[in-house]
């Protein structure tokens, strides 16, 4: 499981500075025009914060296996994929539908946070 994460994360991270840098010089019109900047700069950045965490859910995967580790490296990858997902759609679309998405996204980010929360109190080192 760890290598998934690892793999996963590094993707994230690669994707999250692509598409930081794609929405700063490729898109900035556009996303002035729709008024969205900062939604697709809270996009990567959770992006990238996320993938970090799913580093470190790929580490305590490693030193102390369990299914809260397990659930919070799931929850961080449904979580970017909603999140951090429908803020680039609502951003570059202007899909306003895609506002309904983001707390989902946001939801599991939460819990994958109170998930590794979980794996230390369990730890039982």
């Amino acid at each position: 499981m760890s290598r998934t994460f690892i793999l996963a994360a590094a993707v994230l991270g690669a994707l999250g500075v692509a598409l930081g840098a794609f929405g700063a010089h490729g898109l900035g019109a556009l996303l002035e025009a729709h008024n969205r900047t900062a939604t697709f700069d809270t996009a990567t950045q959770y992006q990238l914060i996320h993938a970090l965490a799913l580093l470190a859910a790929a580490w305590l995967a490693e030193r102390d296996p369990g299914r809260w580790v397990r659930w919070a490296g799931i929850l961080f990858i449904a979580g970017v994929i909603l999140f951090s997902g429908s803020l680039y759609i609502l951003s570059i679309l202007d899909l306003r539908i895609m506002g309904a998405v983001a707390p989902l996204g946001g939801t599991a980010l939460i819990l994958g946070w109170a998930c590794l929360g979980c794996a230390a109190w369990s730890s039982k080192r």
